[in-house]
């Protein structure tokens, strides 16, 4: 816990520190601009690469099933979430909130601060169904995480990118 603490203490004055020196007192070089450039430009490959692991993970069990699982995907005898519920309405949040932040960016750059604010605020409020519709299917979802190969893909790859939703989330409140 005090790790965790520790690394959220720096992480937070860096950026705050990076923000002021970037904002109020316009001492990034075309140096330092280009290593934050950088910087983003790993952290996004990283992010790639980490969620194309699950992927991985999920068509190598389901492309081709194991002996162990019964040879078929789904593993037999396990009950799976139907894709039509609230998973395909958390398919359209995820794709309006990309539409209302994209909506809200153009509007920030065009100096519309009351479009940017409602682009905001719709991205914020998709943002928060989203999460709460994830943790009831969480609740719900007749499998759990020790269910094989199939449980722990799903709540692993759904955990994490869940993760990802609600820390955008609180940067975007």
């Amino acid at each position: 816990c005090l790790g965790i603490i520790t690394v959220l203490y720096v992480m937070i004055t860096w950026w705050r520190d990076i923000i002021r020196e970037a904002a109020f007192e316009g001492q990034h070089t075309s140096a330092v601009q280009d290593g934050l450039r950088l910087g983003m430009i790993l952290f996004i490959v990283f992010e790639v690469m980490f969620f194309f692991a699950f992927f991985w993970a999920f068509f190598t069990s389901s492309l081709a099933p194991v002996f162990n699982i019964g040879g078929v995907w789904p593993p037999a005898g396990l009950e799976v979430i139907s894709p039509w519920g609230l998973p395909l309405l958390n398919t359209v949040l995820l794709l309006s909130s990309g539409a209302t932040v994209t909506w809200a960016h153009h509007a920030i750059v065009g100096g519309l601060k009351r479009e940017a604010q409602t682009g905001l605020y719709l991205t914020l409020t998709f943002a928060i169904y989203f999460t709460t519709f994830q943790f009831l299917e969480y609740i719900e979802a007749p499998f759990s995480m020790s269910d094989g190969v199939y449980g722990s893909t799903f709540f692993m790859a759904t955990g994490f990118h869940g993760f990802h939703v609600l820390i955008g989330t609180i940067f975007l409140a």
